[in-house]
């Protein structure tokens, strides 16, 4: 099986668009593939969960990833959503760690996984690609801090609004023009995904529609007034 999903994947088309990846030459990209196994995953898959806890870094080609904490009574908390060409895991060499959190992908995803020997081999004995690991790690700590401030100082109004702009995907290409962005995520994720109840998220959707910013569709939330969202009062 897995050697028949290796050899469907094109290796070279996921890894050149990576962004660590960018100052390899043709060739060298081609080698590294040789030595990267790929996986695909299905939306809504677990794919790494601290009851089962192993020393791996995944680069995320293809899809979008939540990372998220259990509460003692089971209420989930999304501390992280990653896009593609995103470096994640758990890797002490890299100071990478995922501190409890389970990974899901939430919509289709095709991962490189890679081993503690593959990263020290492949990875930080080139220095272009070390460079560029230590680019994206700062990236990732200055969102993730972003984030946190979300949570302590703005309302849920206020991080349901950041959370939609932040997932808003451009619509497919249609007929008579460009359409609005798109949110393709249930009431239930985003309500997790800003650390609330499916009910609170559904009300405040709700309120939003009721404005005029969005527009509550069968399976998406399509934006209408960005610049609303953006400016979302407090109260």
């Amino acid at each position: 099986m897995t050697a028949r999903i290796e050899h469907r994947l094109d290796k070279h088309g996921y890894l050149k668009d990576v962004d660590i990846f960018q100052d390899l030459t043709s060739e060298e990209i081609a080698a590294l593939g040789k030595h990267a196994p790929m996986r695909e995953v299905g939306a809504g898959t677990l794919f790494y969960s601290p009851l089962e806890p192993t020393e791996v870094l995944f680069i995320l080609k293809v899809g979008r990833v939540r990372l998220y904490h259990l509460s003692p009574d089971g209420k989930a908390l999304t501390t992280a959503i990653l896009d593609a060409g995103t470096i994640f895991g758990e890797m002490a060499l890299l100071g990478q760690g995922l501190s409890g959190s389970y990974a899901e992908a939430l919509t289709p995803c095709v991962l490189c996984l890679m081993s503690r020997a593959d990263v020290v081999t492949l990875l930080l004995g080139d220095p272009r690609i070390a460079l560029r690991i230590t680019e994206m790690l700062g990236r990732r700590l200055i969102d993730a801090e972003q984030r946190w401030s979300e949570f302590a100082f703005q309302s849920l109004p206020q991080r349901m609004a950041a959370l939609l702009l932040r997932l808003a995907q451009e619509p497919r290409v249609r007929l008579f023009g460009p359409g609005a962005p798109e949110v393709r995520y249930t009431h239930e994720q985003l309500a997790e995904m800003i650390g609330t109840y499916r009910e609170t998220a559904t009300k405040i959707l709700n309120d939003f529609r009721a404005a005029g910013w969005v527009e509550l569709r069968r399976g998406k939330i399509v934006i209408l007034d960005r610049g609303a969202l953006q400016n979302v009062d407090p109260g």
